[in-house]
């Protein structure tokens, strides 16, 4: 059996759970390879950032298994998913990695929408007299 280092990333509420091997460069993504599930170059470029740090793009294998959310939120949770892995893969990459902010979980949620209000904070125009 092959060992596997895992991470989970988060963002918004998207939850990715990430598994990574010494291998040959190959991101699976819910099944399709990587270039597949992102369709816009930011959000490839957001989940490779990792790798391309501490310089493993094509030395580890990753299968990423991720839910909820939108396409952007997903590319976020797997770059900290990404970044825990390969921490746990080898310890020595955390310092490159924090130096860059990969590390940091992005806490910022939708707040909520408040009763008698049309969203979380917009409100009729108000009226003096």
């Amino acid at each position: 059996m092959n060992k596997y280092n895992y991470g989970t990333g988060r963002r918004k509420t998207s939850v990715a759970r990430v598994f990574i091997k010494p291998g040959k460069g190959e991101i699976i993504v819910n099944d399709k390879k990587y270039d597949e599930y992102f369709n816009r170059e930011l959000h490839r470029r957001s989940v490779l950032r990792p790798l391309e740090v501490v310089n493993t793009l094509d030395k580890i294998d990753a299968y990423i298994t991720v839910k909820g959310g939108g396409i952007t939120g997903q590319a976020d949770a797997i770059k900290l998913g990404l970044a825990r892995a390969l921490i746990e893969f080898n310890s020595s990459y955390r310092k490159a990695l924090k130096a860059e902010g990969l590390v940091t979980r992005d806490s910022r949620m939708v707040e909520r929408k408040k009763y008698g209000k049309p969203k979380a904070r917009k409100s009729s125009q108000y009226s003096k007299r």
